[in-house]
């Protein structure tokens, strides 16, 4: 578990992150890891002081099994509201079948299948919605319904998903192999490219702090 920023936890589940942010209006959760993690995701937000029980809200970026597989035991712990985009809700809440490429099929034995939770605000627009402070930006491409969320705190925090990734200080593409539709993906980055934000969290791979935008439009411009 390391400290982002005062406030914003990284979770660090096997090979995906979660974050953890405090609020006024208590803690969110963005995305809860795999469905195996989910003792060491209670386990590090108790070495910050925290309780799984007291998360308010959990933000989901998407609905592959590394970032909902901890949602319905996090959700009975705490109660807490799930908000997901409008195209992934019915894959998280398990009213229609995961669309799952070839790579996630045979990996199914590695990550487990998640146990499906009701979402209870569905996003089909970029804005502000009911969690203060945050601003949903529909980022398709990794999934048809990938939602990305902005934060306003240090000039802007971005929580990616895996709309990208980073390596060494670099943001990249997320990997094709998992790619609902790379063409979207492509022109998700460049949208993130537009905005304005100072630190970006990534599903897969180590924050980038400080002039975080700019990886983007150096990534943007190919």
């Amino acid at each position: 578990m390391d400290e982002v920023v005062d406030g914003v936890l990284r979770l660090r589940l096997g090979y995906v992150s979660a974050y953890l942010v405090v609020t006024d209006d208590g803690l969110v959760l963005v995305d809860t890891g795999l469905p195996r993690t989910h003792t060491k995701l209670q386990q590090q937000i108790a070495d910050a002081g925290r309780s799984v029980g007291a998360i308010r809200t959990v933000l989901l970026t998407h609905w592959h099994t590394d970032h909902i597989g901890g949602l319905a035991r996090v959700q009975r712990a705490s109660g807490a509201r799930i908000v997901a985009s409008a195209i992934d809700a019915p894959v998280v809440a398990g009213r229609r079948r995961a669309p799952e490429t070839p790579i996630m099929k045979l990996t199914k034995g590695i990550t487990g299948e998640p146990e499906h939770a009701p979402v209870d605000e569905a996003l089909s627009a970029d804005g502000p919605f009911s969690v203060p402070g945050f601003t949903a930006v529909h980022t398709p491409g990794h999934t048809a319904g990938h939602v990305s969320y902005l934060l306003d705190r240090v000039g802007g925090f971005l929580f990616v998903g895996d709309a990208a990734g980073s390596a060494r200080g670099k943001v990249r593409s997320s990997p094709r192999m998992v790619a609902d539709d790379q063409d979207a993906a492509e022109r998700s980055v460049a949208k993130l490219a537009t905005l304005e934000f100072d630190v970006a969290v990534f599903g897969h791979g180590a924050p980038v702090t400080g002039g975080a935008v700019e990886r983007f439009r150096e990534l943007a411009a190919g």
